[in-house]
C-alpha cells in the first residue's frame, strides 16, 4: 500500500475520530489503489480483493472466466424466496489510462486532500459504486436483514473497452442465466447539482472507420484522385454534420446531450514519407446515436448522403439496441426505486446516456437496467484528470442503498412468479 500524503486527521469529512477514518472510506482507498487500469490491467490482483470481501460477508462467490484471463465475480446473498426474480447490482473492475504528469497526486495512490477529496483513477468510474454496494450489504447483513428476492454483486471487466470480453460475453454465458435477473443496476454519473442522474437508456456506439484509396505518386506533383482528397470529403461529410447536431442541442432547452446524435473523428492513418502520395489513408469517427433514432433507417440515410457510400468501410462497433428501461410508476420496479429515492428527498433528473455501460448489454437482453451512481455536489470528471470524489458524497451513497437495496430486494412477486 503506498504511503499516504494527507492533510491534516486524513484529510475532511466524516471521521471515528482524531485522527481516523471511517472503514469504509479506507476500503475505497485500498480499491483504489488496484492497478486495473489498462492496457494491461491487474485483474488478479481484483479478483483476490473481492475473495476477502465475501469472506468478510461471509457470502459465497463464484468466478465465471468468460474469456481467457477475464473473469467475472459474482457475490451472492440469497433471498427467502430464491425463486423470485433477482436483483443485480453490477459495476466493472477496470479504469481507463492517466497521464500522470497532468495529475496532482499519485492517480494510484488515493490521497485524500484536507477537503475530503479522494483523488484516483477509478473514483467516480467507478470503484466507488462497487465499495458502496458492499459497504451497503455489509450493514443490512449486519443489522440481521434478509430479503425475499436474491441479490446478485457482480464484478465485470473490460468495460472501458467495450465490454467484448465482459458483460457482452458474459450475457450469453450458461451462469447469467442463472442469475434469474428480474432487474440490475449499474453506473451512473455524477451531478453537479444537488439531484441525482438516473439513466434508462443509452446512446448507442458506433465506431467507423473509412478507407479511402487513391492514386499514388510524387509528392511533387499534382496528382489527381489522391486518398487526401478523399478523406477531406470524408471529413467535411461527418463534421457538418456534427454542426447541425450541436446546434439541436443548443437551441432546444429540453435536449441533453444523451438526446442528439454526436460525431468526433478520432484517428487518421496513412503515408509513409514526406515526399511519397499515399496510396490509402484512413480516418475514423466515434458517434453515439439516441435510442429514440430509428438505427436502419439512419444508417441508410447516412450511408447515401456522405462519400460512405462509395468507399470501403468498417465497423469495429454498431450496437443497434434500441430498449429503454420503464420509467413509469406503474412499473414495480421504477416505483420501488422512484418511491425510495423519494422517501429520502432525492431529486432524481431522468436522462439517456451520453457514452456507453454494460447496460446495454443487459437491456439487449429484454432485462430492465437502470444506470445509476449517487454522487451529487460533484464535477463530472469520468476519464478526466485529477478524478476525484469526496468522502461524504461517497459515505452518503452508502446510505443511499442501504435504503434501495431493501426496496429493490422486497418487491412483491410480480405475474409469473407466484
Amino acid at each position: 500500500m503506498l504511503p499516504d500524503k494527507d492533510g491534516p486527521n486524513g484529510g475532511g469529512g466524516v471521521q471515528n475520530g482524531p485522527g481516523t477514518e471511517d472503514p469504509s472510506v479506507s476500503l475505497f482507498r485500498e480499491y483504489l489503489r488496484l492497478k486495473t487500469v489498462h492496457p494491461e490491467p491487474d485483474y488478479d490482483a481484483a479478483v483476490r480483493f473481492l475473495e476477502r470481501i465475501a469472506e468478510e460477508l461471509a457470502l459465497p462467490m463464484k468466478k465465471v472466466e468468460v474469456c481467457p484471463g477475464r473473469v467475472v465475480a459474482i457475490i451472492t446473498w440469497v433471498g427467502s424466496r430464491p425463486e423470485l426474480k433477482s436483483v443485480v447490482l453490477n459495476s466493472h473492475t477496470d479504469v481507463v489510462p492517466v497521464y500522470e504528469e497532468h495529475w496532482k497526486h499519485d492517480p494510484f495512490a488515493a490521497v485524500k486532500d484536507e477537503h475530503g477529496n479522494i483523488y484516483g483513477r477509478g473514483s467516480q468510474d467507478m470503484k466507488c459504486v462497487t465499495i458502496q454496494y458492499i459497504e451497503a450489504i455489509r450493514r443490512l447483513k449486519a443489522a440481521g436483514k434478509r430479503f425475499s428476492r436474491t441479490i446478485h454483486l457482480t464484478f465485470v471487466p473490460d468495460e472501458e473497452v467495450g465490454g467484448h470480453k465482459g458483460m457482452e460475453t458474459f450475457v450469453k454465458h450458461p451462469e447469467f442465466q442463472k442469475l434469474n435477473i428480474g432487474f440490475a443496476l449499474d453506473e451512473g454519473l455524477a451531478n453537479p447539482t444537488n439531484a441525482y442522474t438516473v439513466f434508462y437508456g443509452e446512446r448507442n456506439p458506433w465506431w467507423i472507420t473509412v478507407r479511402c484509396p487513391g492514386s499514388p505518386g510524387h509528392g511533387s506533383r499534382f496528382v489527381e484522385n489522391t486518398a487526401a482528397e478523399k478523406l477531406r470529403r470524408v471529413i467535411n461529410s461527418f463534421l457538418e454534420f456534427r454542426e447541425k447536431e450541436k446546434h439541436r442541442l443548443n437551441t432546444n432547452e429540453c435536449f441533453t446531450l444523451g438526446d442528439v446524435t454526436t460525431v468526433n473523428m478520432t484517428m487518421v492513418k496513412g503515408g509513409v514519407a514526406y515526399n511519397v502520395i499515399p496510396a490509402e489513408m484512413d480516418v475514423s469517427f466515434d458517434l453515439r446515436i439516441p435510442p429514440t433514432v430509428n438505427l436502419q433507417v439512419y444508417f441508410v440515410k447516412e450511408h447515401n448522403r456522405t462519400p460512405l457510400n462509395l468507399l470501403p468501410f468498417s465497423a469495429l462497433q454498431k450496437h443497434m439496441d434500441q430498449n429503454f428501461t420503464s420509467t413509469e410508476e406503474s412499473d414495480p420496479w421504477w416505483h420501488a426505486f422512484s418511491s425510495t429515492c423519494k422517501a429520502m428527498n432525492v431529486t432524481l433528473q431522468k436522462e439517456i446516456f451520453p457514452a456507453a455501460t454494460d447496460s446495454r448489454f443487459i437491456r439487449e437482453e429484454g432485462l430492465p437496467a437502470i444506470g445509476f451512481s449517487p454522487m451529487n455536489l460533484t464535477p463530472i470528471l469520468l476519464h478526466d484528470h485529477n478524478e476525484y470524489l469526496n468522502e461524504q458524497v461517497f459515505l452518503r451513497g452508502i446510505q443511499v442503498y442501504e435504503r434501495l437495496v431493501p426496496a429493490l430486494a422486497s418487491v412483491p412477486p410480480l405475474s409469473g412468479e407466484e
